[in-house]
């Protein structure tokens, strides 16, 4: 398949792996370039001595094109910022923040930019900043969410009407259905989370994925919306922030019980009673560890059979 997003970013399939925290090391990252799709490196779980680690080994792993999601309030951003460009990253995914600050800078040293959005506006918005290309994502997703909680089949539509960006849809998206679904909708890509944060490549802790592998339909709630909308897992750390916000609990509140290191203690060090779990609501549809040779094989292989499946339909 060529379309916009693959020649934008010299890949072979139009598949994009979420840079998610805690997940999105060197490992996961160039597994998923040299097979075809996008690999990215998730800085915002990473000092920038780390991310530095990272890049470098992500040299030696692949030689296929690779890039690192930003959240824009990432506290040391200048530094972050100063280390993309002195070590010649190639493609930034921004997110978590306006794109206006960064993209002339980032673009005015040969960077591709994309911007994560959970709204048309925001993204009509984006092409007027200058980045290159936009990814939609639903309310489906897992970590941090847009406020609007519009849902990928809605949302995909409304920014492929409203801007003329290559786009890629996120949220929802863990098989090549959806994947299909996807593109019918006007998008050329998709990004892909919560597939590969349970990856065998991935950085998580086995915990993590087993108690995902054991999520059930419904088992995951967008939470702490006073401070920065999350999808989690229902463990005991969720019932406690449902409880607060039941009751009305201000963000200062909120922010006391979340307090630091939730996400790692329960992605990467595996804590699955106070760790913060951060997962899309597709994984009550993921039951096992895969590698990403296998989760990109059977995407591409079910996208082509959905597709020439509905190529025969007639109504």
């Amino acid at each position: 398949m060529q379309n916009r997003i693959t020649k934008l970013f010299n890949i072979e399939y139009p598949i994009i792996q979420g840079g998610m925290v805690w997940c999105s090391g060197w490992r996961l990252a160039s597994a998923v370039s040299n097979h075809g799709g996008l690999g990215l490196l998730g800085a915002g779980s990473m000092h920038p001595e780390t991310l530095v680690e990272h890049i470098r080994k992500m040299k030696t792993a692949t030689d296929k094109p690779w890039g690192i999601n930003v959240p824009l309030l990432y506290p040391e951003i200048d530094r972050l910022m100063d280390i993309i460009v002195n070590e010649g990253v190639r493609i930034v995914f921004t997110s978590a923040g306006s794109p206006k600050k960064w993209t002339s800078m980032l673009k005015s040293h040969g960077i591709t930019v994309a911007h994560v959005v959970s709204s048309a506006l925001f993204a009509k918005k984006c092409e007027d900043a200058g980045v290159d290309a936009v990814v939609a994502e639903g309310f489906e997703a897992g970590g941090h969410d847009g406020r609007e909680e519009t849902t990928t089949l809605a949302l995909i539509p409304q920014v492929a009407r409203l801007c003329s960006l290559p786009l890629i849809a996120a949220g929802g998206i863990a098989s090549g259905a959806s994947m299909c679904a996807a593109l019918a909708l006007g998008a050329e890509g998709v990004q892909v989370g919560s597939r590969f944060a349970v990856a065998k490549e991935s950085s998580a802790h086995e915990n993590f994925k087993r108690r995902v592998f054991s999520t059930d339909e419904g088992g995951t709630m967008l939470a702490l919306k006073k401070i920065a909308p999350t999808r989690l897992i229902k463990n005991e750390f969720y019932d406690q922030v449902r409880q607060l916000e039941d009751n009305g609990a201000s963000a200062e509140q909120l922010k006391e019980l979340l307090g630091k290191g939730r996400a790692k203690a329960g992605i990467f060090e595996g804590d699955l009673v106070n760790g913060e779990l951060e997962i899309g609501q597709v994984a009550s549809q993921l039951k096992r560890e895969e590698s990403v040779e296998e989760i990109i094989r059977d995407m591409i292989e079910q996208f082509n059979h959905t597709a020439s499946r509905l190529a025969d339909i007639r109504m």
